[in-house]
């Protein structure tokens, strides 16, 4: 499976969208699938219900620090590596908010999740199976441009 079958599969068994979108490519840097899944639990409906960035952003922006995060403490706050993740990170979420006109759930969805009627609205309206699946698509869209732009790096 590629990584948008993989992260849809993740979503249409409920799993979160970030848990979906980190999921989906966390094999390709050596982080197991439980561990991802684990992981990105916390950061759904903007970040544990309190509707601000999108979870499949967070999801995105985990799969960047796979591949670009710094590993090596060097005495310097700025190093290459962490040019390079923050330039990545802000590209991925300008091509969102480019796409949806924002990058916070509660815009996104138009409902505040942490509210169990909301909840059960988004459930009963498909909002999730709908409108967020497509989120979860346009970041694994994204991350697929972003990661295979050669970039060098020094960790």
């Amino acid at each position: 499976m590629n990584h948008s079958e993989k992260a849809k599969d993740f979503f249409g068994r409920d799993f979160g969208c970030g848990q979906s979108v980190l999921s989906a490519f966390s094999e390709d840097f050596g982080l197991d699938t439980t561990t991802a899944l684990k992981l990105a639990t916390g950061f759904g409906s903007g970040m544990g219900r309190m509707g601000d960035v999108c979870g499949a952003l967070t999801g995105g922006f985990m799969v960047l620090g796979l591949k670009y995060g710094k590993i090596n403490p060097d005495g310097s706050k700025y190093t290459p590596a962490t040019e390079i993740i923050y330039t990545k990170v802000a590209e991925l979420a300008r091509r969102f908010r480019e796409r949806n006109e924002s990058m916070d759930c509660r815009d996104l969805t138009g409902l505040d999740l942490n509210k169990f009627e909301a909840r059960v609205y988004a459930r009963e309206h498909n909002i999730f199976s709908g409108r967020c699946s497509q989120y979860v698509q346009d970041v694994i869209e994204i991350l697929e441009e972003l990661l295979a732009d050669p970039v060098p790096i020094e960790e």
